[in-house]
Parts: structure tokens; sequence; C-alpha cells
């Protein structure tokens, strides 16, 4: 059975460590086990149960009132704050009961409202982004197993194609054509399809590529498609060739083509530019490569 150190809890829950401690003296929140030398260990059933009990405390209830509530009656009162609430710490929290007890109704209707109250692409930054930001701590703990993770990542890419699919294409002749696609080996689409959410909302055109495309492959459709702008994210080691030479190869080949590279490898590394490529960090920086005069 999976486990949580208490310091795992306050990392995914917010809650300070002293806090909790403090919770579970007072007012039973919770009884972890322990081992040999009294370390705490939970259970996904303690993460649940704090999630949803931090959800309450973050919108008005006393903890003290909290301890007297049945799970029955906690659960409850937390879906009805689910189903107004947009403050997004309150839906991250949400995903995170959502995606250990694969349940989709429960992502959806968490979704569903951000979306209706705020709108996607908030929705996206504001939740989704912190939500896998808690994924990859959980990871890291091996809180997690690859099942849940892909679960709830298939989730949200099929959110993002259907409100990609959801944009009109444009008839504007001065739109941009833009080709987006992952390199070889590169698995992690949900940034690269918000992208082309982006994009297209934008009223540009927009090939879509998706995960490991072969260098070869993407030759030839460049060849056709003529792109303004070839996108990619680069987020793991790849695997053939080293980052700057890729890069370099890249622009060479397509040099009427501006190149757009974004990704934790490219953001964070020591690289060298070349003239016909752009370095981005995030969505907004995107958006303004895109259209320069809109703030």
């Amino acid at each position: 059975m999976l486990s949580y150190t208490i310091k795992d809890l306050e990392r995914l829950s917010g809650v300070k460590a002293h806090t909790l401690r403090i919770w579970e003296q007072r007012y039973n929140i919770l009884n972890p086990n322990r081992t040999d030398t009294n370390i705490r260990l939970y259970s996904n059933n303690d993460l649940k149960r704090l999630l949803n009990v931090s959800i309450l405390n973050n919108n008005g209830y006393k903890i003290s009132k909290i301890a007297n509530l049945s799970e029955v009656e906690i659960n409850d009162a937390v879906l009805t704050i689910t189903k107004s609430s947009t403050e997004s710490n309150t839906q991250v929290d949400t995903l995170i009961i959502a995606m250990t007890e694969l349940d989709e109704d429960r992502f959806d209707k968490a979704i569903a409202t951000n979306i209706l109250k705020v709108g996607l692409e908030k929705t996206i930054v504001e939740v989704v982004y912190p939500f896998l930001d808690k994924v990859g701590i959980m990871w890291q703990t091996g809180t997690i197993n690859p099942a849940q993770e892909h679960f709830i990542s298939n989730l949200i890419r099929q959110k993002l194609i259907v409100a990609i699919d959801g944009q009109l294409n444009t008839n504007n002749p001065k739109a941009k054509r833009f080709l987006l696609y992952l390199p070889e080996k590169e698995l992690h689409e949900i940034s690269l399809l918000f992208y082309a959410y982006i994009i297209k909302a934008s009223l540009n055109k927009l090939i879509y590529l998706g995960q490991s495309v072969p260098y070869e492959d993407l030759s030839k459709v460049v060849e056709i498609y003529q792109p303004h702008y070839i996108a990619t994210i680069v987020t793991v080691p790849l695997v053939e060739d080293d980052l700057q030479n890729y890069v370099n190869k890249l622009c060479a080949k397509f040099p009427k083509s501006t190149v757009l590279l974004s990704g934790y490898q490219i953001v964070n590394s020591s690289l060298e530019i070349p003239k016909n490529a752009i370095v981005f960090k995030n969505y907004a920086e995107l958006k303004h490569i895109i259209n320069p005069n809109v703030n």
C-alpha cells in the first residue's frame, strides 16, 4: 500500500506539518500508522481526507466543526463547494482526489466548473498546471502509480483536444501557419496541446503532429506545408543528438520558418540560439509572439 510522510502531505495539501500535528492531537483529524521509530506514515485515504478537510477549512469551516462531521457529510460539503468555487487551491485538491480514486466524474465537474466561470485558458494556467506540479511531487515520492497518472493525463488531453476542435478554421488571408510537434521520445504533450489551442483561438492556421515525431517525417511535412512558425517543446534529454546540435540542424534545415523553442531542457540551458529561433518560457510569451501588439 502507498504511504506518505507528513512532509509529503504538507507539500500536497498546503497544510503545514505543525498544523497537521495539532489537528491530529486536538481533533483526531487523522490517525496515521507509525514505524518502529515513531515516524508517521499516511495512506491514500488519509491524503483524501486531509485534502477534503483542507478544502472545507479554506472555505470558512472551522476545524472544530469539521472534526464533528461524518465522512459522508464532509464529502457532500466538499462536492457543494467544488461545484461553485473557482478558487484554484480547492480545485487542485479536488483533482488530486479524482486522480487517486480514478474518479472521472469528479474530475469533469471540477474542470467544467472552472471553464464555465473563468474559461479554458485560466483553468489550464491556474488549476491544471499547479495540479501537474503536485503530480510531479507524487511521482518523486512514489505515491502514485503509472495508471493513476495516465488516467488523469488522458482526461486533460481529451479536454484540450475537444477545445482545439471547437475552434473554427480561419479564412483570414493574413493568418500565420504554425506547425507543432514533439521530438522523438518526447511524450509530454499537455503543454503542446495547450499551445495549439492558443494558436488556433488566435485565428491562425495549425498543423499538429503530436508526440515523438522523427526528424525525417517533420522535414516532409514542412516541405509541403511551408509553415511560418515551427514550435516544439523539449522536457527530456534528446536521445540521439545533443540539444545544441538538434537546434542548429532544425534551424538550418528550415531557414524560412521561425523556430519556437520551449520546455525545461531549452529554457534551463545555455544554448546558442540561431537567428531564426525564439525561446519562449510560457504561454504568455507565446501569445506575445503570436500577437505582439496585444498586451
